[in-house]
């Protein structure tokens, strides 16, 4: 890829920037080099043609202004090296700025009044590609030492009064509008740059809270297919086995219906699931947060656990979000009772509401079997853990007192207790 060229992703390709105004100002910016040498060129015309006018007026000069023919040179040395420097001045203003200063002090050694653009496109300069407080200051520097300056030459008669005073008006002038102009340019480019730079970073953000977003989304919606299919399978698995343990056949009807019936519970859950992904508003947004405790504790009893399930305490109107972190609280709790726990006959579900917290343990008489420390393990647990810290509250998961193992999450409760 070419140094010039941009990326597909670039920020720059969303922008769709407005087209910059006047033929002549989209010119120079497209040919930067081109003015810089007309602008050099323009002030060096400006700048000699007055200088080698003098030579009919040297007897009338004033002090130094005699010593022209020596100076003369000088001085034209000076102001081509000035004009010269303006080729850079975008990338040196400051340099710039100090050449046309030098240029000012050269001008005081002239036999007659005589000046040239040179200040006022140095301070425009300065304003443009530096700031307007460096043009301030040294605008402010160059005039008061030049001030001072010619006021000492003009005390002590080493130079004329009309010279004296055209030096602090005519430079004054010239470094006074090349200021304003310079620094109402400069402010509108630094602002147009500033513009632009913040619509980059938004676009940036942009992009990345959309990655964001869609990472949460395939990460709530990972969790949600893995409730539902890892429960409702290890359900039907433990169903099926039982039933092909069976030869009885009137034994086997009750387990096959159970199989049925979780299965269609499981594709309920998986579309309400995947009609976040659907685009049109047929579909639910959301899956369904319904209160499946007893459902789940049930299935565990129909695959052959002694499965219980004890609710105490007054049950408050629970946000969606609480309802269905309690509801998967226990589906996962009793998943892994039953797929990991070995040996284990009893699950204990116990759902207790306080005042300020509803807290959820599951307990299983098995020896429990610790997840292998891979990535691909412990999937359940850490959705579990996103869903619960989601809902406001906190999960832990280990080995109970005595034999088996314990999960146990609380949730707040306070936004549903004022809401109430």
């Amino acid at each position: 890829m070419s140094p010039g060229s941009r990326s597909p992703s670039s920020p720059d390709d969303e922008l769709r920037l407005p087209r910059p105004p006047g033929v002549l100002r989209r010119f120079w910016a497209r040919h930067p080099v081109f003015a810089d040498i007309l602008t050099a060129l323009l002030c060096l015309a400006f700048s000699l043609v007055p200088a080698t006018s003098f030579t009919d007026r040297i007897d009338d000069a004033v002090g130094v202004g005699r010593l022209w023919p020596f100076t003369g040179p000088v001085v034209m040395v000076i102001v081509v090296l000035a004009c010269a420097s303006l080729l850079v001045r975008r990338r040196y203003p400051t340099l710039v700025f100090s050449c046309a200063v030098a240029v000012a002090f050269a001008y005081l050694l002239a036999p007659a009044p005589t000046g040239g653009p040179m200040l006022g496109v140095a301070a425009y300069t300065l304003a443009v590609h530096r700031s307007a407080r460096a043009c301030l200051i040294g605008v402010s520097v160059a005039l008061g030492a030049l001030a001072v300056s010619v006021a000492a030459l003009a005390l002590t008669g080493v130079i004329g009064p009309m010279i004296a005073w055209n030096a602090l008006v005519g430079e004054g002038l010239a470094a006074l509008i090349g200021s304003l102009i310079g620094t109402n340019v400069g402010n509108r480019h630094r602002y147009v740059a500033a513009l632009i730079d913040r619509s980059r970073q938004l676009v940036v953000e942009r992009d990345q809270q959309a990655r964001l977003a869609a990472a949460a989304e395939r990460d709530r919606i990972a969790r949600e297919l893995h409730d539902i299919v890892a429960h409702s399978l290890t359900v039907m698995v433990a169903l099926a086995e039982g039933v092909a343990a069976s030869s009885d056949i009137d034994r086997a009807r009750p387990g096959a219906t159970a199989i049925a019936s979780t299965g269609r519970e499981a594709l309920r859950d998986m579309r309400a699931t995947l009609g976040i992904l659907r685009e049109d508003d047929a579909a639910p947004l959301a899956p369904l947060a319904r209160d499946t405790t007893v459902e789940t504790v049930d299935s565990a009893r129909a695959a052959g656990f002694d499965a219980r399930l004890t609710v105490s305490g007054d049950r408050p109107e629970l946000s969606s979000a609480v309802q269905l972190a309690i509801s998967r609280i226990v589906q996962e709790g009793v998943t892994n009772a039953m797929r990991h726990a070995r040996g284990a006959e009893r699950i204990d579900v116990r759902v207790g509401y306080g005042p300020d917290a509803v807290e959820v343990d599951i307990v299983d008489d098995g020896e429990p079997v610790a997840p292998a420390p891979t990535s691909s393990s412990g999937y359940g647990l850490r959705g579990l853990r996103e869903r619960v810290v989601l809902a406001g509250g906190t999960v832990t998961a280990g080995p109970g007192a005595g034999r088996g193992w314990r999960v146990h999450a609380r949730i707040p409760l306070g936004q549903e207790n004022h809401d109430r």
